[in-house]
């Protein structure tokens, strides 16, 4: 393994990482920044997926979980997320982060699991590609399925 792959393997651990604390953190514009203006994001599989498109389209899977949790009646007095001023606790936890990397394009899966107030909610795995344009790297595309979850208070 040669230097620029070990960069580039770096700049998708550091992509990874920063999605999940940006996002939980309510900086979804951060988020949207980790992401090449014509990336897509696909939420769940086969013939129930949904397919957003460019970052206002990505964006608002980010503002319209917050504004759910915000009038949800679960909500733990968090830091106000994205001007929403009661924010749902929520922390993602990746695992198995596994990389492989081709010029400047890279895929790579890992495992997640989010923590809310209550305890482990849901899991699942996220399906990543990454493109470097002029030496910066971005998801241009990212699956999100989910596994399972835990019934809340069941």
């Amino acid at each position: 393994m040669d230097i620029a792959q070990l960069l580039a393997r770096e700049s998708v651990r550091d992509l990874v990482a920063r999605y999940n604390a940006a996002g939980d953190s309510g900086r979804f514009d951060e988020v949207v920044d980790l992401f090449w203006p014509d990336a897509t994001m696909v939420l769940g599989r086969g013939d129930d997926a949904v397919v957003k498109a460019g970052h206002d389209e990505i964006r608002s899977i980010f503002t319209g979980a917050a504004q759910r949790w915000a009038t949800d009646g679960t909500s733990v007095g968090a830091a106000p997320l994205d001007g929403v001023t009661t924010a749902h606790y929520v922390r993602h936890r990746v695992s198995t982060l596994v990389i492989d990397v081709d010029g400047n394009q890279a895929t790579a899966y890992c495992y997640f699991a989010v923590i809310m107030a209550h305890g482990l909610d849901h899991w699942g795995r996220y399906f990543d590609r990454f493109e470097a344009r002029d030496g910066v790297w971005k998801f241009i595309s990212r699956k999100v399925v989910s596994e399972g979850n835990q019934t809340v208070g069941g």
